[in-house]
């Protein structure tokens, strides 16, 4: 995922409130917080809604 950095800082968990980082997980790529909540990555845009959540153990 090429987001910027500045963007990568303004980003927020629409749950937590918690800052984004990109990951990859089995090929796929994700936002991710430190508590561990997932938010997919669809063609390079990220989906940022509380719905598209996957909570730590959920699978992809």
């Amino acid at each position: 995922m090429a987001l910027d950095a500045w963007v990568l800082e303004l980003l927020r968990c629409p749950v937590s409130g918690e800052p984004l980082e990109p990951v990859t997980v089995d090929g796929a790529e994700f936002l991710t917080t430190p508590s561990g909540i997932r938010y997919p990555v669809l063609d390079g845009v990220p989906v940022l809604l509380a719905d598209a959540a996957l909570r730590p153990g959920q699978p992809a």
